[in-house]
């Protein structure tokens, strides 16, 4: 199956209201694992390369390897490039093959948001690749990341003014949800989150930090609001720490990379698949 864009899999979330999630892709292993339990699942997966993996991998390549697996794939892959922080990076991106691209402007002020956003929205679209963007600022558990900047909700009086004037297929907001939480501890701002929806209601929105969010509150956002993407990275990578540790400690003389490294697939896809199955029922691609 070809790779699709990001909006024929959000506009099918958003219509029949389901959610789908954007998979933090780190190696080969966690990304053969996210296609297998989407397979299992039924339902669609977005395998994302953000910063992390982009400094240990050159794009790319992780281009080459989304696109590998979404051509021979079982359902519909998007390959996105998360939180890209220049226009180049975007612009990589697309030659490589990606079908979505996240221009992350959320630390600029408004206006300059805006404006980057809408010239990424304009060369993206002109490819056929959709793109997400983010309003406020999601920050990052204890501290991490980002100079340890705190949190700045998503401001609903800016909301349409910025889908208007930047056509973004998807936005990232800022509602309570953080980035790199380790345990379902997220507080989710039920008045921001709606005043947000109200102000776009056609617009599919994000969370990232999905790890924050406990599966039952997942699974009520999915149904009761327009968040039709959750990022989810951290849960996943503590599955494949712990496999890794299995592996490891099975066999103290065991070396080879390949075989230590194979052992983390099925117990990641099997944490992939609870984590898809919290989402609600897997979206009608074009029904």
């Amino acid at each position: 199956m070809a790779l699709v864009s990001l909006s024929q899999v959000l506009s099918a979330c958003l219509t029949q209201r389901r959610a789908v999630a954007g998979l933090v892709v780190l190696g080969w292993e966690d990304a053969v694992a996210y296609v297998q339990a989407a397979e299992a699942e039924g339902c669609p997966v977005i395998l994302q390369a953000g910063p992390g993996a982009r400094a240990h991998t050159p794009l790319p390549v992780l281009g080459a390897m989304f696109r590998a697996l979404g051509e021979r794939a079982r359902v519909p892959v998007v390959a996105h490039l998360d939180h890209g922080e220049t226009l180049a990076v975007c612009a990589e991106a697309i030659a490589c093959g990606f079908t979505s691209v996240m221009y992350d402007g959320s630390a600029l002020p408004l206006a300059e948001n805006i404006a980057r956003t809408a010239e990424v929205v304009a060369m993206a679209h002109a490819k056929g690749v959709g793109v997400e963007a983010e309003l406020g600022f999601v920050g990052y558990a204890e501290g991490a990341g980002r100079n340890a900047t705190p949190s700045l909700g998503t401001d609903p009086a800016e909301v349409a003014q910025f889908a208007a004037q930047t056509g973004v297929d998807a936005l990232a907001v800022s509602v309570g949800n953080s980035h790199l939480m380790t345990e379902t501890s997220a507080q989710i701002d039920w008045h921001r989150l709606r005043a947000v929806q109200a102000a776009t209601p056609t617009l599919p929105l994000v969370l990232h930090g999905g790890s924050g969010l406990d599966h039952a509150l997942r699974s009520q956002l999915a149904a009761d609001t327009n968040v039709c993407k959750f990022n989810i990275g951290t849960e996943l990578r503590q599955a494949f720490g712990a496999a890794l540790r299995v592996s490891l400690a099975s066999d103290p003389t065991r070396f080879d990379r390949i075989a230590l490294l194979r052992d983390t697939i099925e117990p990641v896809a099997q944490a992939t698949s609870y984590a898809l199955r919290s989402l609600g029922p897997p979206p009608v691609i074009g029904g």
